[in-house]
């Protein structure tokens, strides 16, 4: 075929031929160009050899963006701390035993009788407690009121002082008397800011604890127990606490020290309704500690329902 080329000229050329047809044989390996999948062999060396500089470059930095990272950042110290982080100054108030069946939620029902449904409980506290149970050789101190102690300094936390919510009595899963864990949840850095000084808005039975406490022990961030939404009164007249009632200020603060436990607060409830579920609340006290009863934004306290039949 010809075609025209400048003035006047032409030009000829010819038709694409279609591709050479090949077997998968000859796709592998083609033994006239002498390729392996279309390249030869220096083709592949080429290749491997641009990508084999390619990820070892992107290794490279990759490797010194993580150390500059990883350098601005302490194994034991948040860089954003209290009002500057996420989780705030407010501490949130925890409660064990808490199943571990997620259909039960909050509600702690057994039949002392049962002896299975009783022991369910109980290994789930023996598993709380195991750090608590288990701190031979580790640099505890035993703390007190109205002693210095530095910052750093890790206070041992006595499960002797459980009384009767003693692991020796089935946490009183067994008598029908269930007792109940709470906690602060763990914020570094923060200091509480006790009532020395009983509240109005305290529970009778809290303000005369307080009144009671000599005033070098009442350095602590207090605790009460209540119908939740001011229900069942009546059924909270009889609750002990253990070792007191409160969190001691002297386990404060916390400072990502090795081997720190959080202070707890047992609480037993020694004659609860047979076959009535008691709906309970319980409440941390602190001028820094906010709080609020709603059940969508709760803060400085928790809820949860007993049953024992």
């Amino acid at each position: 075929m010809s075609k025209n080329v400048g003035k006047g000229g032409k030009g000829e050329f010819e038709f694409p031929q279609p591709a050479k047809k090949q077997t998968f044989s000859q796709m592998i390996y083609d033994p006239q160009d002498g390729t392996f999948f279309g390249r030869t062999g220096k083709n592949w060396s080429q290749l491997l050899l641009f990508y084999t500089i390619f990820y070892i470059v992107l290794a490279a930095l990759f490797t010194i963006c993580m150390q500059g990272l990883l350098s601005t950042v302490s194994t034991t110290e948040p860089k954003w701390k209290l009002h500057d982080s996420l989780i705030g100054t407010n501490p949130g108030l925890g409660f064990r035993p808490l199943s571990k069946q997620t259909e039960r939620g909050s509600v702690i029902s057994f039949d002392a009788k049962k002896e299975a449904e009783s022991k369910y409980w109980i290994d789930l506290i023996d598993e709380f407690l195991q750090d608590y149970n288990h701190t031979e050789g580790s640099a505890l101190k035993h703390c007190g009121f109205g002693q210095t102690h530095n910052v750093t300094d890790i206070c041992l936390f006595n499960t002797e002082l459980f009384g009767s919510c003693s692991r020796a009595n089935g946490y009183g899963y067994k008598t029908k008397q269930p007792c109940i864990f709470l906690k602060l949840n763990k914020i570094y850095g923060w200091v509480p800011d006790v009532f020395d000084e009983p509240e109005k808005s305290m529970p009778e039975d809290l303000r005369k604890v307080i009144n009671n406490t000599k005033k070098e022990e009442r350095q602590q961030i207090w605790v009460s127990c209540n119908g939740h939404l001011n229900k069942d009164k009546e059924n909270f007249q009889d609750i002990s606490y253990f070792p007191s009632q409160g969190f001691p200020s002297y386990y404060y603060p916390f400072m990502s020290q090795v081997g720190y436990l959080s202070p707890l607060v047992a609480v037993q409830f020694n004659s609860p309704p047979k076959g009535q579920m008691l709906d309970v609340e319980c409440r941390a006290w602190a001028k820094n500690i906010r709080y609020s009863g709603s059940a969508r934004d709760r803060m400085g306290s928790v809820t949860f329902q007993i049953i024992v039949d």
